[in-house]
Protein backbone atom coordinates (compact mmCIF):
# COMPACT_ATOMS: atom_id res chain seq x y z
CA UNK A 1 0.00 0.00 0.00
CA UNK A 2 1.37 3.41 -1.01
CA UNK A 3 0.08 6.66 0.48
CA UNK A 4 -0.77 9.72 -1.59
CA UNK A 5 1.99 11.92 -0.20
CA UNK A 6 1.33 14.55 -2.87
CA UNK A 7 -2.04 15.22 -1.19
CA UNK A 8 -0.62 15.25 2.34
CA UNK A 9 -1.50 18.21 4.57
CA UNK A 10 1.39 20.17 6.07
CA UNK A 11 2.54 18.71 9.40
CA UNK A 12 5.62 17.98 11.51
CA UNK A 13 8.75 16.95 9.54
CA UNK A 14 6.79 17.61 6.35
CA UNK A 15 9.73 19.36 4.68
CA UNK A 16 12.37 16.84 5.79
CA UNK A 17 11.83 14.42 2.93
CA UNK A 18 15.44 13.58 2.13
CA UNK A 19 16.66 9.98 1.94
CA UNK A 20 19.69 8.85 3.95
CA UNK A 21 22.28 8.62 1.22
CA UNK A 22 26.03 8.86 1.32
CA UNK A 23 27.78 11.37 -0.90
CA UNK A 24 30.09 10.06 -3.58
CA UNK A 25 32.96 11.81 -1.79
CA UNK A 26 32.31 9.68 1.29
CA UNK A 27 32.08 6.45 -0.71
CA UNK A 28 35.27 7.22 -2.61
CA UNK A 29 37.09 7.98 0.66
CA UNK A 30 36.02 4.64 2.17
CA UNK A 31 37.01 2.76 -0.99
CA UNK A 32 40.39 4.53 -1.01
CA UNK A 33 40.96 3.62 2.65
CA UNK A 34 40.00 0.00 2.03
CA UNK A 35 42.34 -0.15 -0.96
CA UNK A 36 45.26 1.30 0.99
CA UNK A 37 44.80 -1.01 3.98
CA UNK A 38 43.85 -4.10 2.00
CA UNK A 39 40.33 -4.38 3.47
CA UNK A 40 37.48 -6.02 1.61
CA UNK A 41 34.19 -4.20 0.95
CA UNK A 42 30.85 -5.89 1.59
CA UNK A 43 27.29 -4.95 0.67
CA UNK A 44 23.84 -5.52 2.18
CA UNK A 45 20.40 -4.61 0.84
CA UNK A 46 17.38 -3.76 3.02
CA UNK A 47 14.07 -5.34 2.05
CA UNK A 48 11.23 -2.79 1.87
CA UNK A 49 13.50 -0.21 3.45
CA UNK A 50 10.92 2.51 4.13
CA UNK A 51 8.56 0.18 6.01
CA UNK A 52 10.97 -0.13 8.94
CA UNK A 53 10.57 3.40 10.29
CA UNK A 54 8.32 4.41 13.19
CA UNK A 55 6.21 7.57 13.11
CA UNK A 56 6.79 9.98 15.98
CA UNK A 57 3.81 12.19 15.11
CA UNK A 58 0.14 11.54 14.44
CA UNK A 59 -0.65 10.98 10.77
CA UNK A 60 -4.11 10.03 9.53
CA UNK A 61 -5.11 8.81 6.10
CA UNK A 62 -8.32 7.95 4.30
CA UNK A 63 -9.36 4.31 4.19
CA UNK A 64 -7.64 2.62 1.21
CA UNK A 65 -9.75 1.89 -1.84
CA UNK A 66 -10.99 -1.67 -1.72
CA UNK A 67 -10.68 -1.83 2.08
CA UNK A 68 -13.30 0.71 3.09
CA UNK A 69 -15.39 -0.31 6.09
CA UNK A 70 -18.92 0.22 4.78
CA UNK A 71 -20.30 0.49 8.32
CA UNK A 72 -17.83 3.27 9.21
CA UNK A 73 -17.23 5.11 5.96
CA UNK A 74 -16.67 8.42 7.77
CA UNK A 75 -13.69 7.16 9.80
CA UNK A 76 -10.01 7.50 8.88
CA UNK A 77 -6.97 5.36 9.62
CA UNK A 78 -4.08 6.35 11.87
CA UNK A 79 -0.67 5.29 10.57
CA UNK A 80 1.47 3.58 13.19
CA UNK A 81 4.28 2.71 10.79
CA UNK A 82 5.81 4.55 7.86
CA UNK A 83 4.55 3.76 4.38
CA UNK A 84 5.92 4.49 0.93
CA UNK A 85 4.75 7.88 -0.27
CA UNK A 86 4.54 9.46 3.18
CA UNK A 87 6.60 12.64 3.53
CA UNK A 88 8.13 11.56 6.84
CA UNK A 89 9.15 8.09 5.66
CA UNK A 90 12.80 8.70 4.58
CA UNK A 91 13.79 10.59 7.73
CA UNK A 92 12.00 8.00 9.90
CA UNK A 93 14.10 5.21 8.35
CA UNK A 94 17.29 7.17 8.98
CA UNK A 95 16.32 7.69 12.63
CA UNK A 96 15.51 3.98 13.02
CA UNK A 97 18.80 2.59 11.77
CA UNK A 98 20.83 5.42 13.28
CA UNK A 99 19.45 4.76 16.76
CA UNK A 100 20.18 1.07 16.43
CA UNK A 101 23.76 1.58 15.27
CA UNK A 102 24.49 4.13 18.00
CA UNK A 103 23.14 1.81 20.72
CA UNK A 104 25.33 -0.94 19.21
CA UNK A 105 28.46 1.11 19.80
CA UNK A 106 28.82 2.95 16.50
CA UNK A 107 29.67 6.63 16.35
CA UNK A 108 28.25 8.94 13.70
CA UNK A 109 30.58 11.12 11.69
CA UNK A 110 30.38 14.83 12.49
CA UNK A 111 30.84 15.64 8.82
CA UNK A 112 28.79 12.87 7.13
CA UNK A 113 25.57 11.69 8.77
CA UNK A 114 25.52 8.49 6.69
CA UNK A 115 28.92 7.30 7.93
CA UNK A 116 29.19 5.16 11.08
CA UNK A 117 32.38 3.90 12.73
CA UNK A 118 32.85 1.44 15.58
CA UNK A 119 36.12 0.74 17.38
CA UNK A 120 36.51 -2.43 19.42
CA UNK A 121 39.28 -4.55 20.86
CA UNK A 122 39.16 -6.62 17.68
CA UNK A 123 39.59 -3.66 15.34
CA UNK A 124 37.47 -1.12 13.48
CA UNK A 125 34.31 -1.47 11.37
CA UNK A 126 32.86 1.15 9.03
CA UNK A 127 29.29 1.31 7.65
CA UNK A 128 28.10 3.67 4.92
CA UNK A 129 24.33 4.01 4.36
CA UNK A 130 23.01 4.60 0.84
CA UNK A 131 19.20 4.50 1.35
CA UNK A 132 18.57 0.74 1.19
CA UNK A 133 22.18 -0.28 0.55
CA UNK A 134 24.86 -0.65 3.21
CA UNK A 135 28.55 -0.70 2.39
CA UNK A 136 30.57 -2.40 5.14
CA UNK A 137 34.32 -2.69 5.57
CA UNK A 138 36.44 -3.91 8.44
CA UNK A 139 40.07 -4.53 9.24
CA UNK A 140 39.24 -8.12 10.24
CA UNK A 141 37.02 -10.20 7.95
CA UNK A 142 36.72 -12.95 10.57
CA UNK A 143 34.02 -11.12 12.55
CA UNK A 144 32.28 -9.27 9.73
CA UNK A 145 29.99 -12.24 9.02
CA UNK A 146 28.56 -11.99 12.56
CA UNK A 147 27.76 -8.31 12.03
CA UNK A 148 25.95 -9.06 8.78
CA UNK A 149 23.89 -11.81 10.43
CA UNK A 150 22.80 -9.44 13.21
CA UNK A 151 21.79 -6.74 10.73
CA UNK A 152 19.94 -9.28 8.60
CA UNK A 153 17.81 -10.39 11.54
CA UNK A 154 17.13 -6.86 12.74
CA UNK A 155 16.14 -5.22 9.45
CA UNK A 156 15.41 -8.14 7.09
CA UNK A 157 18.45 -7.48 4.94
CA UNK A 158 19.94 -9.44 2.08
CA UNK A 159 23.59 -10.40 2.40
CA UNK A 160 25.00 -9.66 -1.06
CA UNK A 161 28.59 -10.65 -0.32
CA UNK A 162 31.48 -8.49 -1.49
CA UNK A 163 30.65 -5.11 -2.99
CA UNK A 164 30.46 -5.47 -6.76
CA UNK A 165 27.83 -2.96 -7.98
CA UNK A 166 26.27 0.20 -6.55
CA UNK A 167 25.04 3.54 -7.90
CA UNK A 168 25.47 2.18 -11.45
CA UNK A 169 29.16 1.69 -10.68
CA UNK A 170 30.84 -1.69 -11.07
CA UNK A 171 33.39 -2.51 -8.36
CA UNK A 172 36.17 -5.02 -8.99
CA UNK A 173 38.15 -6.07 -5.92
CA UNK A 174 41.45 -7.89 -6.20
CA UNK A 175 44.69 -8.26 -4.22
CA UNK A 176 46.20 -5.58 -6.46
CA UNK A 177 43.56 -2.96 -5.68
CA UNK A 178 39.97 -1.89 -6.33
CA UNK A 179 38.72 -0.72 -9.72
CA UNK A 180 35.61 1.36 -10.39
CA UNK A 181 33.97 1.06 -13.81
CA UNK A 182 30.98 2.79 -15.43
CA UNK A 183 30.93 0.92 -18.72
CA UNK A 184 27.40 -0.46 -18.29
CA UNK A 185 26.11 2.95 -17.20
CA UNK A 186 27.61 4.60 -20.27
CA UNK A 187 26.22 1.96 -22.60
CA UNK A 188 22.77 2.31 -21.09
CA UNK A 189 22.92 6.07 -21.73
CA UNK A 190 22.86 5.71 -25.50
CA UNK A 191 20.77 8.76 -26.30
CA UNK A 192 19.44 9.83 -29.69
CA UNK A 193 19.84 13.57 -30.12
CA UNK A 194 16.39 15.06 -30.94
CA UNK A 195 17.61 17.66 -33.42
CA UNK A 196 16.61 17.54 -37.06
CA UNK A 197 19.55 18.59 -39.25
CA UNK A 198 17.12 20.13 -41.77
CA UNK A 199 15.57 22.52 -39.24
CA UNK A 200 16.44 26.10 -40.09
CA UNK A 201 16.60 28.63 -37.29
CA UNK A 202 15.39 32.17 -37.85
CA UNK A 203 17.54 35.18 -37.05
CA UNK A 204 15.70 35.76 -33.78
CA UNK A 205 16.27 32.18 -32.59
CA UNK A 206 20.01 32.53 -33.03
CA UNK A 207 21.79 29.31 -32.02
CA UNK A 208 19.36 28.21 -29.30
CA UNK A 209 18.70 24.48 -29.15
CA UNK A 210 15.18 23.40 -30.05
CA UNK A 211 14.77 21.13 -26.98
CA UNK A 212 16.32 22.62 -23.84
CA UNK A 213 14.76 19.83 -21.76
CA UNK A 214 16.55 17.12 -23.71
CA UNK A 215 19.80 19.08 -23.45
CA UNK A 216 19.45 19.10 -19.67
CA UNK A 217 18.64 15.38 -19.61
CA UNK A 218 21.79 14.50 -21.54
CA UNK A 219 23.98 16.78 -19.39
CA UNK A 220 22.41 15.25 -16.29
CA UNK A 221 23.48 11.81 -17.50
CA UNK A 222 26.99 12.96 -18.39
CA UNK A 223 27.59 14.64 -15.01
CA UNK A 224 27.75 11.18 -13.40
CA UNK A 225 30.60 9.98 -15.64
CA UNK A 226 33.57 11.88 -14.06
CA UNK A 227 33.27 9.63 -10.99
CA UNK A 228 35.51 7.18 -12.81
CA UNK A 229 36.50 9.27 -15.86
CA UNK A 230 38.21 12.35 -14.45
CA UNK A 231 39.45 13.25 -17.93
CA UNK A 232 35.87 14.18 -18.85
CA UNK A 233 35.40 16.62 -15.95
CA UNK A 234 36.36 19.81 -17.80
CA UNK A 235 34.39 19.04 -20.97
CA UNK A 236 31.22 18.05 -19.11
CA UNK A 237 31.55 21.00 -16.77
CA UNK A 238 31.76 23.30 -19.77
CA UNK A 239 28.55 22.09 -21.43
CA UNK A 240 26.84 22.03 -18.04
CA UNK A 241 27.18 25.81 -17.71
CA UNK A 242 24.55 26.41 -20.39
CA UNK A 243 21.54 24.57 -18.99
CA UNK A 244 19.27 27.61 -19.19
CA UNK A 245 20.17 28.89 -22.64
CA UNK A 246 21.61 25.88 -24.43
CA UNK A 247 23.01 26.67 -27.87
CA UNK A 248 23.82 24.51 -30.86
CA UNK A 249 27.64 24.72 -30.50
CA UNK A 250 27.35 23.24 -27.02
CA UNK A 251 24.95 20.58 -28.26
CA UNK A 252 27.55 19.66 -30.86
CA UNK A 253 30.19 19.59 -28.13
CA UNK A 254 27.98 17.29 -26.09
CA UNK A 255 27.54 14.97 -29.05
CA UNK A 256 31.32 14.90 -29.38
CA UNK A 257 31.62 13.86 -25.71
CA UNK A 258 29.12 11.03 -26.26
CA UNK A 259 31.05 9.80 -29.29
CA UNK A 260 34.29 9.96 -27.29
CA UNK A 261 32.76 7.87 -24.47
CA UNK A 262 31.60 5.25 -26.97
CA UNK A 263 35.08 5.26 -28.53
CA UNK A 264 37.00 4.66 -25.29
CA UNK A 265 34.65 1.78 -24.40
Amino acid sequence: MVTKGYAQTYSIDYEETYSPIATMMTVRAIIAMATTKGWSLHQMDVNNVFLHGNLQEEVYMEQPLGYVDQTHCNLVCRSRKTLYGLKQTPIAWLDKISQYLVTSGFQTSNAKFSLYVKKTNHGIVVIVICVDDLIITKDNDANISNLKKVLKQKFEMKILGELCYFFDIEVIQSPKGIWLLQMQYALNKSISIPLDQNVKSSVDESDLVESTTMYRCIVGSLIYMPITRLDLSYAIGMVGQFMQTSQKPYLDAMRHILKHIKHIL
